[in-house]
């Protein structure tokens, strides 16, 4: 039984990598959420995935596979704390590039856009807060993907059901359990982890909100 949790919980922890994310969170709006917004054309849909994958996880990706080779970071999940920061700054700047490409580029919806300065910000401050907490970056990553779809929702005034909301909040609590299970962090790690993130996703919302 043991071993089945192990494998599950890492398989877990690698499906949901924190920079494989974003592009989960494109795809849905893509194939799911958009319907209720434009027929956004297909060439987008390849252009919108393409460019969250490259930015938010192909470019930080080799950037830690070099840093790996260069023995500045142990391995891909980055498990030592201490060896968090530069790649989480290289991850801030390839999503900071991806919030410029999905505004200025693209000319994604408001919204969208909105969810890529919110997703910017958190991973800028999982890097300054992982250099005295090990926040979780993973449970960062979930929330962030929850709140951007809920703040993204609300903004263009749709309900999604309530099948997604429970999906996504039973997918958050097994994750949860899996990082601390694998002793990668606290309770309290990957809680404040998941609030990170839904806090980042909402904040750009609620300031354009209040600023228009």
């Amino acid at each position: 039984m043991r071993y089945i949790a192990d494998i599950a919980s890492k398989a877990l922890s690698v499906l949901l990598y924190p920079l494989f994310v974003p592009t989960y969170g494109m795809a849905l709006f893509c194939y799911v959420f958009h319907t209720h917004v434009l027929p956004l054309p297909v060439v987008w849909h390849i252009i919108a995935i393409g460019g969250t994958l490259l930015l938010t996880c192909v470019l930080p990706v080799t950037a830690i596979g070099i840093l790996i080779r260069h023995g500045k970071v142990t391995d891909m999940q980055i498990a030592n704390a201490g060896e968090r920061t530069l790649p989480y700054l290289y991850a801030t700047l390839g999503f900071g590039f991806w919030a410029y490409f999905l505004i200025s580029i693209l000319h994604a919806p408001l919204y969208i856009g909105l969810v890529g300065i919110g997703a910017t910000v958190a991973i800028a401050l999982v890097a300054f807060i992982n250099r005295f907490w090990k926040i979780s970056a993973h449970l960062t990553g979930l929330g962030g993907l929850f709140g951007g779809m809920m703040s993204y929702c609300i903004g263009v005034g749709i309900m999604p059901s309530w099948g997604f909301i429970s999906i996504g909040l039973l997918l958050s609590l097994i994750l949860m359990y899996a990082r601390v299970y694998l002793n990668a962090h606290t309770p309290a790690q990957v809680c404040a982890g998941w609030l990170l993130g839904i806090t980042c996703s909402f904040l750009p919302y609620y300031i354009a909100l209040h600023v228009a």
